[in-house]
């Protein structure tokens, strides 16, 4: 049976310069980085996984951050995924700049916003505590894309997660409500995964 056809009364235009909030958003991450003792902390909401074997991934970041350049500098950085009780600390770390705190005092985000770090094993960035994953990425250079596009590609060098929402392999959010990611759609509007759904094939 063919599926039925919406009606031309629910149907919307949508400007193309609006279109990309239709597709699927994966979580809003929070990138650190880190060269020559100094560290920035941004947030992002265009990353995707790329490939598999060797896994990579691609994300936006603009020429004019401050986070760009320690990336460029270090060649590497992580993506850490915060969760639902650390959408202010999105915001708070979204709105501010790195490079404006240059020879204040709390001289970086970490300091200013009071954000507890560790270790990352492969690189210098430090990973944010409270998050549910953290992926620590070493760049593969494209100048084109980085200067054209503002598109940096990856290799995903090590990469851990919280084992009460994510273990063999996928998500489970079930009973750990503050856990959940964090979607950016636009202007300050997060979602976070709602209930999952499980299909058998044929």
């Amino acid at each position: 049976m063919a599926a039925p056809v919406p009606s031309a009364a629910i149907i919307q235009p949508v400007p193309p310069e609006m279109a990309f909030r239709l597709l699927n958003h994966g979580p809003t991450v929070l990138v650190t980085t880190s060269c020559d003792d100094r560290t920035n902390v941004m947030a992002a909401a265009w990353n995707m996984p790329l490939d598999f074997n060797p896994p990579k991934i691609a994300i936006v970041i603009d020429k004019k951050t401050y986070t760009r350049e320690l990336m460029e500098a270090s060649g590497t950085f992580a993506i850490n995924v915060p969760c639902r009780t650390q959408a202010d600390i999105v915001v708070k770390v979204g709105a501010s700049s790195g490079r404006e705190l240059l020879g204040k005092r709390p001289g970086d985000k970490f300091a200013a916003f009071n954000l507890p770090s560790f270790a990352a094993s492969q690189i210098e960035a430090p990973l944010l505590q409270g998050c549910v994953a953290w992926l620590e990425c070493r760049i593969i250079p494209e100048p084109h894309m980085q200067q054209m596009y503002d598109l940096f590609i990856a290799e995903i060098i090590a990469a851990y997660a919280d084992s009460r929402v994510f273990s063999n392999g996928r998500w489970h959010f079930d009973g750990y409500d503050d856990l959940r990611t964090l979607h950016h759609v636009s202007g300050g509007f997060f979602f976070t995964p709602g209930d999952a759904l499980t299909t058998s094939p044929g």
